[in-house]
């Protein structure tokens, strides 16, 4: 195996990896939020405005990855 093909494996690795782990903590914020909402819809504001953050957090690592992806290709 050649360095550029090395390199394409990091590549795909990364993104693999910083998509996977986003996808799936989005998913169990989103679900954990609605349950929530169903055991106390009175606090649908403050729900809402902390699944909202926790979401931007996760989704940051994966603008991370690909961040990490991009530079990784064009060094």
């Amino acid at each position: 195996m050649n360095i550029e093909a090395a390199k394409m494996f990091a590549i795909a690795f990364t993104m693999a990896v910083g998509a996977i782990g986003p996808a799936l903590s989005i998913g169990k914020i989103a679900g954990k939020s609605v349950e929530a909402l169903g055991r106390n819809p009175e606090a649908e504001s403050s729900i809402r405005t902390a699944m909202i953050l926790g979401m931007a957090f996760a989704e940051a690592i994966a603008i991370y990855a690909l961040v990490v992806s991009l530079i990784l290709k064009f060094t």
